[in-house]
């Protein structure tokens, strides 16, 4: 089995490729389609700013393994996360303008270094963390679309 494993996800949102980015670049929002079993906290003040650093957690009890993140890629419309810790990979978002809305892609490309760590991931969280992307998707597409409710 190959230490490498990409999940590629895409949706299309109703809404422009501004709105989609402030729902990946606004903390508060963040907050609002983020899985809530995973908290995400500045490392500093809060930036997606090139080079910027966080740290993800995931609130698991007895044990709430974190990822420092750093943003490696900045343009508008692209925030590529760089991660360190238990997975070492990247998360990529991209918004894409599609006519009167933005096609959103998130690509999670990881390894993880660690084999009982990882024989333990694809036993127990690789078809829930895929699933979960998903999810995240629909619920960001959801902040999206409502912040565009509240602007018109």
């Amino acid at each position: 089995m190959s230490t490498h494993q990409r999940f590629d996800h895409r949706i299309s949102i109703r809404a422009s490729p501004t709105t989609v980015e402030q729902c990946l670049t606004r903390q508060d929002l963040m907050h609002r389609w983020l899985n809530p079993a995973l908290r995400c906290e500045p490392i500093g003040d809060w930036s997606t700013a090139l080079g910027a650093k966080s740290r993800f957690v995931i609130q698991i009890p007895l044990w709430e393994p974190a990822l420092i993140s750093t943003v490696v890629e900045r343009e508008p419309g692209l925030i590529v996360w760089a991660f360190e810790g238990f997975f070492n990979g990247r998360d990529r978002w991209e918004c894409c303008p599609d006519g009167d809305s933005t096609q959103l892609l998130n690509r999670f490309e990881f390894e993880i270094p660690n084999p009982l760590v990882r024989n333990g991931f694809y036993w127990f969280a690789a078809r829930w963390t895929e699933r979960d992307m998903a999810a995240q998707l629909q619920r960001l597409k959801q902040v999206a679309e409502t912040q565009i409710a509240r602007i018109g």
